[in-house]
Formats: C-alpha cells, sequence, structure tokens
C-alpha cells in the first residue's frame, strides 16, 4: 500500500494541476468524487479507506492518476507512514466518519476526531499546496439528539442556524479541530448537510466549492439539498417496486419495526443470498448501517435544509429524490452489491 504514497514522486506529476485525497473513498459520496474527479483534466487523486479496495471497488483502479491506499486511520503509526509520503495534496474531501459509538456519545466524538487528528497530522506538514479542506456532515448538526422538540413544528436550517448545546457533537469535534489545525492557511472549508441528498449532488457541489475562485478564502458552510421536497411515503411504494417487493396500505408502515432487530440475525441469509446471486463478497452491516435507519425513521423533529445560500452563488444541480434513489439502486446492481 506504500506504493501508492510514492506515487507523488514520479514525473507525471508535472501535468497534474490538483490533487485530491479523498477520506472515506468507498463510501457512496467517495465513490462518486473519485469518478468525477479522475474525469477531469489534470487531476490526481488519492482515495483512502480502511476497507481493503478488493471488497469495494471505488473507480477502475487500471487509470493511472487514480491511487487506493488502505489505511486504518485510528491508528497513528500507521497513517503517518501511509500517507506522510502525500506531499502533492492540493484539495482534502472528508467524507467518512466512525460509527462504533452512540451519536451523540463522549466516546464517538473522541474517535471522529481522533481519526480527522491522525490524517492531519500525517498530511499538512508536507503539503505546502494545500488549499482547501471539504468536510461533510450531515442534518444532525443542526438538531441534538436529547431534544428538547416540539414534533408539531416544521424547521428550516440554514447554513448560518447557530450549533445546539444538549449533548455531544462529534461533527462541532471536527470543524473546531480544522479552524485549529488550518488557520492562517489559504483555505476555503465547508460542510455538506445530507438530507435528501444525491450523491451525485454532494459530490458536484464539494468539487465545485473546491474550485470556484469567486469564494471569498473565510470559509463556508453549504447545505448539499437535492432541492424538490419529498414523504417516505409518496416514494415507498415506487422503492419498493424497484426492490420487486409488493406492499400493500395496511402494511407500508409501522411503528413497532426496528430495522437493528429485524436484520440482526440476518448475516447467514445474506450471505447465502450472495453465493446464490454472484454478488461481490462483502458483509451485510457494510452495506446499511441499521441503528442510523432507525434513527432517520424515527427522527424526533422535522430537519428541513434550505439552500438558498447555494442557489445565490449560482449552484443549480438538483434531483428527485425517488429518482436519486432507483438511480443508486442500479448502481449497487451494477457493481454486484445487491441482487
Amino acid at each position: 500500500m506504500s506504493m501508492a504514497a510514492e506515487e507523488t514522486r514520479k514525473p507525471e506529476a508535472a501535468a497534474i494541476d490538483s490533487v485530491a485525497a479523498i477520506f472515506g473513498v468507498t463510501g457512496l459520496v467517495g465513490k462518486v468524487l473519485a469518478r468525477k474527479l479522475i474525469s477531469k483534466p489534470k487531476w490526481k487523486v488519492y482515495g483512502i479507506a480502511r476497507a481493503p479496495d478488493n471488497q469495494i471497488i471505488p473507480i477502475n483502479q487500471s487509470c493511472s492518476n487514480f491511487h487506493f491506499i488502505q489505511c486504518d486511520l485510528l491508528n497513528p503509526l500507521e497513517t503517518q507512514k501511509r500517507l506522510s509520503l502525500l506531499q502533492d495534496v492540493t484539495h482534502v474531501f472528508w467524507v467518512t466518519w466512525a460509527s462504533q459509538y452512540q451519536l451523540d456519545s463522549i466516546e464517538c466524538c473522541d474517535q471522529n476526531k481522533a481519526m480527522l487528528s491522525n490524517a492531519l497530522d500525517a498530511i499538512i506538514p508536507g503539503a505546502m499546496a494545500l488549499k482547501h479542506v471539504t468536510l461533510q456532515t450531515g442534518m444532525k448538526h443542526y438538531v441534538s439528539l436529547h431534544g428538547p422538540f416540539d414534533e408539531n413544528e416544521a424547521r428550516y436550517y440554514n447554513e448560518e442556524s447557530p450549533r445546539v448545546n444538549p449533548g455531544c457533537n462529534f461533527y462541532y469535534v471536527l470543524e473546531d479541530l480544522l479552524k485549529e489545525r488550518l488557520h492562517g492557511t489559504k483555505k476555503c472549508w465547508e460542510e455538506t448537510c445530507i438530507d435528501g441528498s444525491d450523491a451525485r449532488l454532494v459530490a458536484d457541489q464539494q468539487i465545485w466549492a473546491a474550485t470556484t475562485a469567486d469564494l471569498d478564502e473565510n470559509g463556508h458552510s453549504f447545505n448539499a439539498i437535492n432541492g424538490p421536497s419529498f414523504t417516505w411515503k409518496d416514494i415507498w411504494k415506487a422503492v419498493a417496486g424497484k426492490l420487486g417487493v409488493q406492499v400493500s396500505e395496511e402494511h407500508t408502515f409501522s411503528e413497532d419495526f426496528w430495522y437493528s432487530k429485524a436484520m440482526a440475525d440476518k448475516q447467514q441469509v445474506w450471505k447465502q443470498i450472495v453465493a446464490e446471486k454472484g454478488l461481490i463478497e462483502n458483509e451485510m452491516d457494510n452495506l446499511a448501517n441499521w441503528d442510523f435507519l432507525d434513527v432517520l425513521f424515527r427522527c424526533p423533529v422535522k430537519i428541513l435544509g434550505t439552500r438558498d445560500k447555494v442557489d445565490g452563488l449560482g449552484f443549480d444541480v438538483r434531483y428527485k429524490t425517488v429518482d436519486s434513489i432507483m438511480y443508486w439502486i442500479d448502481c449497487m446492481r451494477d457493481e454486484k452489491l445487491i441482487p
């Protein structure tokens, strides 16, 4: 894996203007970012992930401008060894997070901070041309899971909405770490809050923010929102139909259903499906975070983002969320991740 880092010393660097380090390259947004950037002239991409590249291949790795680096960011020595040679990095995209501990816990904050801190310790000292760091967060940036909640109130959040005080939020920890570590450098950091957001839109917006010269250097926060609103009720049948599942009105919704409980004993069933359908061998829990889905479908308060800021600055990419879901189901099938 260290061979990938040594690519920085090859003569091809002379033809490269921008070099991206994508942390979480095997994730949904990470893969799209890699594909889009590698298709641009004079870009090189380092894709970094803990999982080996033979589990979830992000892009065609025969491309000479893409280099995959397997790295456990929680291991500071390994991170230093594998990333310190990336001295040509100009743009960092942080689209990963550690989900081992409960959200809004001190342990979750500490673990995610350690990952980012280790990565910055390895890259910043040698990356003299670093211009831009993108920090991707989620809509939980605007709320605390500890409440208090007003279930009857719909709130619309923009990028200037204040932080919430109750509990711990690892997004804030990462933001503060970036501000502390990148103070005084030419930078434009951002956070993208994903709620009804297509990974293609998120990737396009991050590239747009990283390469738009008109944006000032003081740092920006941008919501990444598809645009058209949706409800699960409106699109659930379409999603079920795409997956070949029939649902009736009386069985579409159940307050007693929990993803984490329903899927807790399905690992062996998934292995059988993988074998029968000829899918890429992968653990079921690597494809979905069931605890997160339980939170998503039991969100105690309506969290609605606005995209007025990016619209006003000229970013006009939009998607319908149901179309996004259909597209990504097709992509996962094409990659032989699901049947």
